[in-house]
C-alpha cells in the first residue's frame, strides 16, 4: 500500500459521508468528453466477468406471472449447495447486493462502525444514512470487511478481523466466487454475522440484479421481512437456479478468468505499469499519473477506473475476447 493511501487512511475523520461515493461505470460522462456510442467503448471500469453464463430460454410465465415461491426456494437451495452454507445459517435473496448493503445497518441500533479502507464505499454510505459514525476497535459495535477487498484484492482471515466480537459483522464476498476456498462462509454460524454474495459479477449478469445475505438467522429473518414479497424477479430466479447448479461452468470460468487476468498483467507491465493486486475479475496497477492513463485509454474508447484517494492507482476489468488488441494499442 503506497504512502498516499496510508496518508488517506490516517486523515479519515469519524463521520461517514455520502459525498465520498464513487464507482466504476460512468460511461455516459466518458462519451461526453471522448465521443463515440456505447457500442464503441470497452468499459473496463467494473469487475464483471466478460464471458457471462449463457442465459437459458425462459417460459412466458417467468415474465407474466408473479415470482413463484417454489422458484425462490429452489434458488436458495441451489445457493446453499454452491456456497456450502452451514445448515444453521439463514439465507435471503434480493434484487442485488446493493439492496442488502443499504438495509444491513438498520438491523441494530446505530453506534460506531469499523470499515477498514480504502474499500467499496457503499458500505460507509449505507451506515451513514442510518445514523452511524466511524469508530475504532475495540469500542465499535459493528464492522465491515470486503473479502477480497475492492480495489486491492486483500483477503481477510477470521483472526485479522478488526473486532473479535461485534453486534454486527458484515463480510462482503461479492468477488469471492473466483476464490471459493478463501470464503469465510463458516463464520455465518456466529451471532451477528452476515456474509454478502453478489451474483452479477462472477456470472457476468449484473443486469439481473441479484444478491444474497447469509448468516445469523435472526438478522436474516428481519431482512426478509423488510424486503417484502417478490424481492427477486421471476426471470432472475430461473436463470440463477440454473447457474448455481452448473458446477462445471463455474470451474471452467475460474480457469479462464485466471488465464485472462495473467494476460492482462503481462500487457500492463509491458506498458510500464506495476501490479498492486486485485482478483481475477479486476486488476489494480500502480502507474505514473492515473488521470493521464485514464485519458490516454479513453482516447481509444477504453474506460478504466481511478480513485479520488490515489494519484497512481488504475483499476481494469477484463476485456472481452474482441477487446484485447484495442486495449494493447491504447496501453502502448
Amino acid at each position: 500500500m503506497n504512502k498516499q493511501i496510508n496518508a488517506h487512511l490516517s486523515d479519515m475523520d469519524h463521520t461517514l459521508s455520502v459525498d465520498k461515493r464513487d464507482h466504476g461505470g460512468g460511461l455516459d460522462a466518458a462519451r461526453a468528453t471522448f465521443g463515440g456510442s456505447r457500442r464503441d467503448w470497452l468499459d473496463l471500469s467494473t469487475g464483471i466477468n466478460p464471458h457471462h453464463f449463457p442465459v437459458p430460454d425462459l417460459a412466458q410465465a417467468d415474465w407474466t406471472a408473479l415470482p413463484d415461491e417454489n422458484a425462490y426456494k429452489n434458488v436458495l437451495q441451489a445457493a446453499r449447495r454452491f456456497w456450502r452454507v452451514p445448515a444453521q445459517a439463514g439465507i435471503v435473496a434480493a434484487a442485488g447486493a446493493s439492496v442488502l448493503i443499504a438495509q444491513l445497518p438498520g438491523l441494530i441500533e446505530p453506534g460506531s462502525v469499523v470499515i477498514p479502507g480504502p474499500t467499496y464505499n457503499e458500505h460507509a454510505a449505507a451506515f451513514y444514512s442510518h445514523g452511524w459514525r466511524t469508530g475504532a476497535a475495540p469500542d465499535a459495535k459493528a464492522q465491515v470487511v470486503v473479502h477480497p477487498n475492492n480495489p486491492d484484492g486483500r483477503l481477510w482471515r477470521e483472526k485479522d478481523l478488526p473486532l473479535p466480537k461485534a453486534d454486527l459483522t458484515v463480510i462482503d464476498e461479492s468477488f469471492c466466487d473466483v476464490q471459493p476456498d478463501a470464503s469465510l462462509i463458516d463464520l455465518t454460524t456466529r451471532p451477528g454475522t452476515v456474509v454478502l454474495k453478489s451474483f452479477g459479477k462472477f456470472w457476468g449478469l449484473a443486469g439481473m440484479r441479484l444478491g444474497f445475505a447469509i448468516g445469523d438467522p435472526t438478522l436474516i429473518a428481519v431482512l426478509r421481512d423488510r424486503l417484502g414479497p417478490w424481492a427477486v424477479a421471476g426471470p432472475a430466479l430461473r436463470i440463477a437456479a440454473e447457474a448455481l447448479n452448473d458446477a462445471k461452468w463455474a470451474t471452467d470460468a475460474r480457469i479462464r478468468l485466471t488465464e485472462d487476468s495473467q494476460r492482462l498483467d503481462t500487457l500492463m507491465t509491458t506498458a510500464g505499469a506495476s501490479v498492486v493486486g486485485g482478483t481475477s475479475l479486476f486488476r489494480l496497477y500502480e502507474v505514473n499519473g492515473a488521470s493521464a492513463w485514464q485519458d490516454r485509454l479513453a482516447r481509444h474508447h477504453v474506460w478504466s477506473r481511478i480513485f479520488p484517494y490515489s494519484d497512481t492507482w488504475l483499476r481494469l476489468g477484463l476485456p472481452p475476447a474482441h477487446g484485447w488488441d484495442r486495449l494493447e494499442r491504447a496501453a502502448r
